[in-house]
């Protein structure tokens, strides 16, 4: 089996539910659905779609950083969102990180997420 290197981004949740914000194995890693928090848990950008993908993928990149990687090594993202009529502030902000890059990308709308001020949240894997 090969080893499994974890990245803890601090957040609250993790330890009560327990995962790890990303899991590297091998050439692959996992991130986690990650929100449009900071370094305290608290929401960054509330009722701002854009705001929230935005500070959501830097969230991702810091922690692909930490396990060796960087956005230019994501191959798929999948983007949760509670309003898909406001797809194209997501789909901006994702663009803006992505667009060269090109990941394979789903956005779904879910009824809410963990906290009601959460917009987004995205889960990503990468390649190195």
């Amino acid at each position: 089996m090969q080893e499994r290197e974890k990245y803890s981004s601090g957040a609250k949740w993790e330890r009560v539910v327990g995962y790890s914000r990303a899991v590297r194995v091998g050439s692959r890693i996992y991130v986690t659905g990650t929100t449009a928090t900071d370094e305290q848990s608290r929401v960054v950008g509330p009722g701002d779609a854009y705001a929230q993908t935005v500070q959501t993928i830097k969230n991702i990149e810091k922690a692909l950083k930490a396990l060796g990687a960087g956005l230019e090594n994501v191959v798929r993202t999948r983007m949760f969102v509670t309003d898909i009529a406001r797809w194209e502030e997501y789909g901006r902000a994702h663009g803006e990180f992505f667009g060269e890059i090109m990941p394979a990308t789903t956005m779904v709308e879910v009824s809410k997420l963990i906290d009601p001020e959460m917009l987004v949240e995205i889960e990503a894997d990468a390649e190195l």
